[in-house]
């Protein structure tokens, strides 16, 4: 019995060894898979943005909007910050599809202090020439990364057309020509020369790279679609180009 236990337990234990190093290598294996299955991502684009907040929108200082008696949001109705974001992406790319050039808006509201994480409302609308696989990367850098909130309603929107004409003096973007939405913004008023009045070295959400915000006031800033209609003149807007890639990713 002892010469026959001398040689059962080396047996297991090289068993048990044996069955580890296969349960090391699956569990590596599994990590690689999981971390080649995460795409390469990166994305720059620029934004014609105008909101109902007054100029300079205090949401980038801190997490609540304007005051309802500001006189900005009273048709609100109290503390809000309601909003129009053009994109045009300059480069990008998700995995193997080119993001270059594809163009979305997004129209929602802030509520009266996103600080938690969440956020009233936002409806997404893309440009019909926008494909599927380039609407999936963009949505996953978009909401999971540039602003990652949590939306009491968020929903995607019949896709438009989309114009977008960017410009030191005066910047437009519409929907459906205008029609289901409209942003106009134009040189700020106070500058001392005919160049962009410039704020840097802010954060744009979770973006962690931008050349900075070009402060553009409105003329109009609207979204005429759907129960949550607005609209607004005379209120924040400007122009920002921002950048980020999957090594930025959280």
């Amino acid at each position: 019995m002892k010469r026959l236990k001398r040689v059962v337990f080396p047996v297991l234990a090289l068993a048990v060894l044996a069955w580890l190093a296969i349960a090391v290598a699956s569990t590596g294996s599994q990590a690689q898979q999981a971390k080649v299955a995460a795409p390469d991502w990166a994305l720059n684009g620029t934004v014609i943005e105008a909101c109902s907040c007054q100029m300079f929108c205090p949401c980038y200082f801190s997490t609540k909007p304007a005051p309802g008696d500001s006189g900005m949001h009273e048709m609100a109705g109290g503390h809000y910050c309601r909003f129009n974001i053009v994109y045009k992406i300059n480069k990008g790319h998700y995995g193997a599809t080119d993001l270059a050039g594809a163009k979305v808006w997004i129209a929602g509201d802030l509520g009266d202090d996103f600080g938690d994480g969440q956020a009233e409302w936002a409806e997404v609308t893309f440009d019909p020439a926008v494909t599927k696989p380039q609407r999936d990367g963009i949505a996953a850098i978009l909401t999971g990364q540039v602003y990652p909130l949590k939306w009491k309603a968020f929903t995607v929107g019949q896709d438009a057309p989309i114009e977008w004409n960017g410009g030191k003096d005066r910047a437009v973007a519409k929907l459906d020509g205008g029609k289901a939405g409209e942003v106009v913004l134009v040189h700020n008023p106070t500058a001392m020369s005919a160049e962009p009045s410039v704020i840097k070295n802010v954060k744009y959400f979770g973006a962690p790279r931008n050349d900075g915000f070009i402060l553009m006031p409105n003329e109009v800033q609207a979204y005429r679609r759907g129960d949550n209609k607005f609209e607004s003149k005379g209120t924040n807007g400007f122009m920002l180009t921002l950048d980020i890639n999957s090594k930025d990713a959280k």
